[in-house]
């Protein structure tokens, strides 16, 4: 275990909101009897919450000699099945010696009346997560750019590598299929979530039934494996440590993963109104293209798509995008939520239907 750093090297912690707060002796108290290893967490810890994502809350608990990260559902209406605290833990647990990546688990937590919700807790894995602009002090050049690029698609192409049968996560997905599930899954969704204020897309989720492929295969899965969820070395920022944010991992088809991650990576080159809904460092110079990418993937895995295939999985992956930014903003629109930082999501939803709409009619390259 070692000394964690000062408290303003821990970026884009902040104050806690006052709807998140939490007893916080509570919450300690109940980790010091139930920890993995209870080392280091005497006393009150200093409380901070970061400020990336924009599903489940995350926490930084400090004590004198060690950091620990709290992950707990928002308050407010979600969808069925999501925000599942145990999942996520237990998922993490039995990645680990499978995938080394994944942050130690250190306590799950079940009883409500704790933290106000379930949660878990985990270790601090050391590093920075790039946000949507790449932090100033951190230098990045062309080629470094490039080479992280070609690392994160190694591994995620790692992750779809892991036997689900040695890594005892069998239990985890529903088998074949996968690929109509999550267009039917995603499409309910967005009708339960839409506001009046954003399109019906029912244009799109046509296109999308019509012209799915079948699954390429059953692998892990991680759902939501984007810059913002990797943590950096901040001495080699080429190098991966840590991947977080499982909350929507699970067996699944890995192009459907790739198109997932696709549908965050806006380029340098996309139109004036895509780079407002950017929430990645993906357009600085060296950064790799969504082309370049997906051709590194195939080349790692064997699983290549013409472009023209490619076209299913692009839709799919912006059409997911709308579906998760309407969900939140579903709880921003109906006053479950004061987070001003939700009300972006509801004109993302409009921008990038505007881009979908242009794919189905295929008139995008």
């Amino acid at each position: 275990m070692t000394t964690p750093p000062e408290p303003d090297a821990v970026r884009d912690a902040r104050d806690v909101r006052a709807e998140d707060g939490f007893d916080v002796d509570a919450v300690a108290t109940w980790l010091r009897e139930h920890a993995t290893d209870p080392t280091g967490l005497d006393g009150t810890p200093e409380v901070r919450q970061f400020a990336g994502g924009a599903s489940n809350l995350t926490f930084l608990l400090r004590w004198p000699t060690r950091d620990l990260v709290v992950r707990r559902a928002p308050r407010g209406t979600k969808a069925r099945g999501a925000h599942d605290m145990g999942r996520e833990h237990r998922l993490q647990s039995s990645l680990a010696g499978h995938f080394d990546y994944v942050p130690a688990m250190v306590a799950h937590c079940t009883d409500e009346s704790v933290m106000g919700a379930e949660f878990y807790a985990m270790e601090r894995i050391d590093g920075f997560v790039p946000r949507s602009e790449w932090p100033a002090d951190v230098p990045l050049s062309p080629e470094q750019a490039r080479a992280l690029c070609l690392r994160t698609v190694e591994v995620l192409a790692e992750l779809h590598a892991v036997d689900p049968d040695a890594a005892g996560l069998t239990s985890l997905g529903k088998g074949e299929g996968y690929v109509g599930r999550q267009v039917g899954g995603w499409a309910t969704r967005y009708r339960n979530a839409r506001t009046p204020d954003v399109p019906d897309n029912e244009q799109v989720i046509a296109w999308l039934e019509a012209n799915q492929p079948s699954d390429v295969a059953t692998c892990v899965i991680h759902n939501d494996f984007k810059l913002d969820n990797l943590v950096l070395d901040p001495a080699d920022v080429t190098r991966v440590v840590g991947v977080l944010d499982w909350e929507l991992a699970t067996l699944g088809d890995p192009l459907m993963d790739l198109a997932c991650s696709m549908a965050y990576w806006v380029q340098a080159d996309d139109p004036e109104d895509f780079q407002m809904v950017r929430r990645v460092s993906t357009h600085l110079p060296g950064m790799l293209t969504r082309d370049e990418v997906v051709a590194e993937y195939g080349r790692l895995t064997g699983r290549t798509v013409t472009p023209e295939q490619w076209r299913f999985y692009e839709v799919y992956g912006l059409f997911r995008l709308t579906a998760i930014a309407q969900q939140i903003y579903y709880r921003y629109f109906y006053g479950q939520t004061t987070n001003e930082e939700y009300a972006v999501f509801g004109p993302a939803v409009q921008i990038v239907s505007r881009r979908l709409a242009t794919l189905v009619d295929g008139d995008d390259a």
